[in-house]
C-alpha cells in the first residue's frame, strides 16, 4: 500500500471513529483542520501537500457523504481560519468572496473547495463536531459545549489527529434534572 493509500485509509477510519462516537447524524456539520505539512512530517505550515490533502479529503468525504455529514473545511492562519462549506449548510447566512489556495487558505480547503458542488467561505461556523490534523485549533468552529473525544484512530501519517463533539449545555444548577441521551 502507498503512502497516499494509507493516509486515505486513515482519515477514513478517523471520520468513520468521530461521527459514530459524536452521534452525527444527516445535516450535522464535521469542521475539519488540517495541516498536510504535519501529515507529511513537517512542521505545520511549511510544506503544504496537495496530493496528501486529496487523499484525506477523499477518506473523509466518503464518510460524510454517506451519511449526509456537511464537512467544513477550515482555512490556515492566513485566511484566518475561514471555513470552506457547501452552501446548502449555510441557508441564506452571509458567505465571503475568497478561494482558497494551498499556501493562502491550505491545501485541504483548497480541495474541498475544488470538490464541493456550491462552496462557499464563511468566517465563522459553529459545528457539532470536528477533527483537528496536526494542531490546527478548531475550537473557534464548534458549537457550546465541546467535549474532548479520545481516538483511537488518532494518527495521519505523521500528525496527531484531535477530536471533539459537542453537547448541549446544562442549566438549572444542583435541583435541575438532564436528559441522559442528550450528554
Amino acid at each position: 500500500m502507498d503512502r497516499f493509500t494509507e493516509i486515505k485509509a486513515a482519515a477514513k477510519k478517523t471520520a468513520e471513529e468521530i461521527i459514530e462516537k459524536g452521534s452525527l447524524t444527516r445535516g450535522n456539520i464535521l469542521v475539519v483542520g488540517c495541516s498536510t505539512s504535519e501529515v507529511m512530517g513537517s512542521k505545520i505550515g511549511t510544506d503544504s501537500n496537495y496530493e496528501t490533502a486529496t487523499a484525506i479529503y477523499e477518506g473523509i468525504s466518503e464518510v460524510c457523504g454517506e451519511k449526509g455529514i456537511f464537512i467544513a473545511a477550515q482555512c490556515c492562519e492566513h485566511l484566518n481560519r475561514a471555513i470552506i462549506i457547501e452552501k446548502e449548510a449555510i441557508g441564506n447566512a452571509p458567505f465571503c468572496n475568497v478561494v482558497p489556495q494551498p499556501k493562502a487558505g491550505g491545501s485541504f480547503a483548497t480541495n474541498a473547495y475544488k470538490h464541493f458542488s456550491c462552496p462557499v467561505a464563511v468566517e465563522h461556523i459553529k459545528a457539532d463536531a470536528g477533527i483537528d490534523i496536526g494542531f490546527t485549533l478548531i475550537g473557534m468552529h464548534l458549537k457550546e459545549v465541546a467535549v474532548p473525544v479520545r481516538l483511537q484512530n488518532n494518527k495521519i501519517g505523521e500528525a496527531t489527529v484531535l477530536a471533539a463533539r459537542t453537547r448541549a449545555k446544562f442549566i438549572g444548577g444542583c435541583r435541575a434534572v438532564y436528559d441522559d441521551d442528550l450528554l
